[in-house]
């Protein structure tokens, strides 16, 4: 089992989009990225904490890749808008990639840079950095829109 972090605006609907994927096996919404230690989601909202909304991934790379996630990543927002995805304003709802390991860095930046040449007419601000603590989100907010009845 393998771990991949992403920030891709609300996270709800990004850990949907996972969990439905062949070949992951958990995930687990929360923050990371800044400089506070166990924020809550409060605190991610409205104070500075420089965290962003994002999802820890376990998955099998014998059933997926990193870069199929990568793909699947990229499809699923608008790396192109600078802190905001939909009606989500702010820096917890960033695009990020938060790599666990030099190979992940590599791949993200080979995949952003081909994205920026062939997909994406704007110029994408997803920010690549290594992976910080990942703190949980609360309880609440894990598998929501599951909760919800929507998938």
């Amino acid at each position: 089992m393998e771990t991949a972090i992403f920030a891709a605006g609300c996270f709800w609907g990004v850990q949907k989009k996972f969990d439905l994927t062949s070949g992951v096996l958990e995930t687990n919404v929360g923050y990371t990225g800044g400089h506070l230690d166990n924020p809550s989601y409060e605190d991610v909202c409205f104070q500075d904490t420089g965290h962003a909304e994002a999802i820890e991934i376990k998955y099998d790379p014998k059933i997926i890749s990193y870069k199929e996630l990568l793909d699947i990543f990229w499809k699923m927002h608008n790396p192109t808008t600078l802190n905001r995805q939909g009606p989500d304003i702010g820096e917890q709802y960033r695009s990020a990639i938060f790599y666990v390991n030099e190979n992940q860095k590599t791949l993200a930046e080979e995949s952003k840079k081909i994205m920026n040449e062939k997909i994406f007419s704007n110029k994408i601000v997803t920010e690549i950095t290594e992976a910080k603590k990942f703190y949980s989100a609360e309880d609440y907010h894990q598998k929501y829109l599951k909760k919800l009845g929507k998938y």
